[in-house]
């Protein structure tokens, strides 16, 4: 996840950070799918989305995109694929229909199979929740549906609060650790799936470009740096109890910034696409 989610993957909490993800996103590395793309077979473009939750990720890309356009929309919450589906994104670049059909799916069992006919893999905020064995199979599930991957706003592992705290590096650390704790048997990655994906691709032949999607929170996301702050600090602390009374006065001092308009967090992501080799 793109930091805590205090409230699991909840609607509110998605369509709170939405402008935030939107800002956040690489826009050269969608032109740079656009211009691969716009070199393909004639068609409807098949875009298939993984954790797609309410469809942002089609709501910002799919505009950016030559069309027709076919989205398909994975998610293991049938509540969110609901939203999605009922929240079409706009027209492709120059007009075009973009369709749009969802489905309730394992996403850690999706395979080349599942994935053939598509031009674009996309998924946003899902890689830093992906174990290693997981990232590897995506890439070869990619390398072998021969298709681009557009994985957005996975987290860096950085986060940067002005003004700075002594306890800033402590809660930090502490939240790293949390992203990658074993969870039911599974280890996520957290901040190291960005680099471990980049390996996982680059073996299997890929192009792979990286670049920074930062948040930027301040006074104008007052609600989203609240939320984020609270669900940092309560995630800093449960991986690291000792962490307990000082975070208490620290989440106050912190809380009082924000709502005085003096905090400003840069929390720190990164985009990756994979470009599957050209043909002959």
């Amino acid at each position: 996840m793109n930091g805590p989610d205090p409230s699991g993957y909840a609607p509110d909490w998605l369509a709170l950070r939405e402008p935030a993800d939107a800002e956040a996103r690489s826009a050269e590395l969608a032109a740079v799918v656009r211009d691969r793309l716009a070199a393909r077979a004639p068609g409807p473009l098949l875009v298939r989305d993984l954790g797609a939750g309410t469809g942002a990720m089609a709501r910002w890309l799919a505009g950016r995109l030559p069309g027709p356009q076919h989205w398909v929309l994975y998610d293991r919450d049938p509540a969110l694929l609901a939203r999605a589906a009922a929240a079409a994104p706009p027209q492709a670049d120059g007009g075009a229909a973009v369709g749009v059909e969802v489905r309730e799916a394992d996403l850690a069992a999706l395979g080349a199979p599942d994935l053939a006919g598509a031009g674009l893999v996309t998924a946003s905020a899902l890689l830093d929740l992906l174990t290693g064995e997981e990232v590897a199979g995506l890439a070869g599930a990619c390398a072998g549906a021969g298709c681009a991957a557009l994985i957005t706003l996975s987290v860096a592992g950085r986060v940067e609060l002005d003004p700075a705290d002594p306890l800033d590096a402590e809660v930090r650390a502490a939240f790293n650790a949390h992203q990658r704790r074993a969870v039911g048997g599974r280890r996520p990655l957290g901040p190291d799936a960005p680099g471990a994906a980049a390996r996982a691709f680059r073996e299997r032949g890929a192009e792979v470009l990286l670049r920074p999607s930062p948040w930027r929170l301040g006074p104008d996301r007052p609600e989203l740096l609240r939320t984020w702050l609270h669900g940092w600090v309560a995630a800093a602390v449960e991986q690291t109890p000792g962490l307990a009374v000082a975070a208490a006065p620290y989440l106050a001092r912190r809380t009082a910034q924000s709502e005085s308009g003096l905090l400003h967090a840069a929390v720190h992501h990164t985009d990756l696409l994979a470009l599957p080799p050209e043909p002959p």
